[in-house]
């Protein structure tokens, strides 16, 4: 006789990873007849994948609003129903990763290219869910992560020499070939260094954000209620404002 599946057999014994286990965790704080906004990057894919699950099993009703192509594309895969901002301007709740989150739960936010609409959906739901893996938490934003911002292609060496002013260094993110990352929405985007970390996050928000040729920035303030956070073992933290 085969033995079974070492993946089948791993599922039941082995501990989540922090990403699945944050991802799964976040999936209890949607309710049947919700607007959903779906984040994007690889903790958030944990989150779509026991949404479809709670979907299939329980005859969960609700509508996702995505905030990238690829997480439409996924979402849609999984069978998880779509929705957009325009059918759906208010959405219940939103489920989204962060590549830093400090005390205060501000964020950095942008690894994944999707800032600018991940912004958007946060902005339209009266409730923010961030999920993170290990490592995420920080005491000063920047300190770990440089910090996204999306321009637009127009005059982009501009704006590049206008936001180092501000006290950091940009630089212009590619791809494997040289050729510039391109977002959903046509923008490039500068991964941009402070020196020992963001001192002000509201300030370094405001001043990018005044820029004629920035899209928008990586920082999040006030764009967050509750962190989930994995931990090594599968167990999880959650932290409400």
């Amino acid at each position: 006789m085969e033995p079974s599946s070492p993946l089948v057999s791993n599922e039941s014994t082995a501990p989540l990873s922090p990403k699945e286990a944050a991802g799964r965790e976040s999936v209890k704080f949607i309710k049947s007849g919700q607007v959903v906004g779906l984040g994007t990057g690889s903790t958030v894919e944990w989150f779509l994948v026991a949404l479809a699950e709670r979907i299939q099993k329980e005859g969960l009703e609700v509508r996702g609003v995505p905030t990238s192509t690829a997480t439409a594309e996924r979402a849609k895969d999984l069978g998880i129903p779509i929705s957009s901002l325009e059918q759906d301007p208010v959405l219940d709740v939103t489920v989204d990763g962060a590549d830093e989150v400090d005390p205060a739960f501000r964020l950095i936010k942008g690894g994944g290219g999707a800032l600018l609409r991940e912004k958007i959906v946060a902005n339209s739901a009266q409730k923010v869910v961030i999920v993170i893996g290990a490592g995420k938490k920080v005491e000063t934003l920047g300190s770990t992560f440089l910090l996204p911002v999306e321009v637009i292609p127009f005059g982009y060496q501009v704006t590049e020499l206008q936001i180092a002013d501000i006290g950091c260094q940009p630089f212009l993110r590619t791809l494997e070939n040289g050729e510039a990352f391109i977002t959903d929405n046509g923008n490039y985007i500068f991964d941009c260094q402070f020196d020992g970390g963001i001192e002000n996050p509201e300030e370094a928000h405001s001043l990018l954000s005044q820029l004629p040729g920035v899209a928008e920035n990586g920082i999040f303030l006030d764009l967050c209620d509750v962190v989930v956070e994995g931990l090594e073992g599968g167990e999880t933290v959650v932290e409400e404002k």
